[in-house]
């Protein structure tokens, strides 16, 4: 099953195993697809307003968004949903053909509807291509090396929200969004002829392969409403919107309690069972992570940073996680679970920091005014990629063998859900609490408060929870 037989070596190996010479390959296979998938969702949101003044269509510059999380969510389910027999290498050079096929539409849209055809396209693929990367792990690394797998993904993640928008201001700058998209493309079809040799051929060793529909439906109508709540102004329809989501979602695992057909591993639909309160943790990690995206906002209206210096200053909690994310990576046993606990109790205490922190008019001009704010976005991040890891180890050690590609694919997809209710309940915070109206300095300040008030409250779901999940050797 694996690439190496003899695991009894690798023990104690370091996270730069995975670049050995034998597993170089697979390495740079599967962290090229999470790595495209990460990076092209903040290239994109970078590029958007070049790509709208250029070829129209203002009143769908959301969608562009929208449709690549939801066919993300999708492409994920599609990984333990495929049809019988079709092993992941093939999945994995659908994923990349169908990555590039998305690439190619962007580029040469004449048109916005065009374009949105094309992100979703693109969506879809890049959504196989990271959960791949959860799915293959267990053929391609013996089991000790699966943590540090896990880092490396998390890690990816983390230097993509700086990686990204940078080289997405490349482009804009240059006003080549086009070749944004185009670039894309040959790669897309070098990793799909690459995986033939550089990815092994594993069989598909799923017993149920029936497709649960409903509950597919249900969750993609919800991240579809939760999507299109994080990207409207009027605060009663996001509300609306958000509440809708949060029902179909009920809906769904209610569903997948009763149902003969699942889209999850067993036991992820009830509470009671470990691998739930595993996803649970995942989600409300992501969730309360998800509230930085409106620290530049703060920033630049509270505290009169420069928009180039405050992103460069959200980008510490991307680089907290990457630091993280290598710094557990050799815990295990009881020390990865008291990772986990630690990582919960650092975000969730993180965030509720930046409200004396960042709820404040004083202007940031020296290094010690800035300092509490910077350590606090840091911790958020670190936080995360403490535990990231080890969460997901776990999950896909204790799913049952024959749903092992289920839950690898649900890891990705409830980080998406998790990022997606966030982003929507962050922005019906705000807004409600005066970003809009009154605005300004006043409407700042009472929005800073309340948002980390809030966010931090599923933070201390997410401690709870983590003091419930044994470690791995028990």
């Amino acid at each position: 099953m694996s690439s190496i037989e003899n695991t009894a070596p690798l023990k104690s190996a370091s996270i730069f195993t995975l670049f050995s010479p034998r597993l170089l390959p697979a390495t740079l296979m599967l962290g090229g697809g999470v790595t495209l998938y990460a990076v092209e969702s903040y290239i994109t949101a970078t590029i958007a307003p070049s790509i709208v003044r250029d070829i129209g269509g203002l009143e769908l510059f959301s969608w562009m968004t929208t449709l690549f999380v939801a066919a993300g969510v999708l492409g994920s389910i599609t990984v333990a949903t495929r049809p019988k027999g079709m092993g992941l290498r093939a999945v994995y050079i659908a994923a990349a053909l169908t990555f590039g096929a998305g690439s190619l539409i962007c580029a040469i849209a004449p048109t916005m509807p065009v374009l949105l055809i094309g992100r979703a396209v693109q969506g879809y693929g890049s959504g196989m291509l990271s959960g791949l990367a959860y799915a293959f792990i267990r053929f391609i690394y013996p089991e000790p090396l699966w943590r540090r797998a896990s880092t490396l993904y998390a890690a990816i993640w983390g230097v993509a929200t700086v990686l990204g928008p940078t080289l997405g201001g490349l482009f804009a700058a240059g006003g080549a969004w086009r070749e944004a998209f185009i670039i894309l493309v040959p790669l897309a079809v070098i990793m799909a002829f690459s995986a033939r040799w550089l990815l092994p051929d594993v069989a598909d060793d799923r017993i149920d392969t029936r497709t649960p529909l409903i509950q597919i439906i249900l969750l993609l109508a919800a991240v579809l409403f939760v999507s299109i709540a994080g990207t409207i102004e009027h605060g009663s329809y996001k509300v609306v919107l958000i509440a809708v989501s949060i029902v179909l979602v009920a809906t769904m695992v209610l569903i997948e309690r009763k149902s003969e057909v699942r889209l999850l591993p067993y036991g992820a639909a009830m509470l009671s069972n470990p691998i739930a309160r595993l996803y649970l943790t995942i989600f409300t990690m992501m969730l309360v992570l998800t509230s930085d995206i409106y620290i530049p906002y703060f920033l630049q209206t509270l505290h009169g940073v420069t928009p180039l210096v405050s992103g460069y200053l959200v980008a510490l909690v991307a680089l907290g996680w990457t630091i993280a994310a290598f710094f557990s990576n050799s815990l295990s046993g009881r020390q990865a679970a008291a990772a986990i606990i630690a990582g919960c109790i650092l975000e969730t205490a993180a965030t509720a920091s930046l409200i004396p922190f960042l709820s404040t008019a004083t202007p940031f001009s020296e290094l010690a005014e800035f300092a509490p704010a910077v350590i606090a976005m840091f911790l958020m991040g670190f936080g995360v990629g403490l535990g990231w890891a080890h969460l997901v180890t776990r999950i896909i050690g204790i799913a049952r063998r024959t749903e092992q590609d289920k839950a690898s694919a649900a890891i990705s997809m409830t980080q998406s859900l998790g990022g997606a209710f966030g982003a929507a309940l962050a922005g019906v915070i705000v807004n409600g609490a005066g970003l809009t109206n009154p605005g300004g300095i006043a409407g700042g300040l009472s929005a800073a408060n309340w948002l980390y008030t809030l966010m931090a409250v599923p933070g201390l779901i997410a401690i709870v929870l983590s003091f419930t999940i044994r470690p791995a050797s028990a």
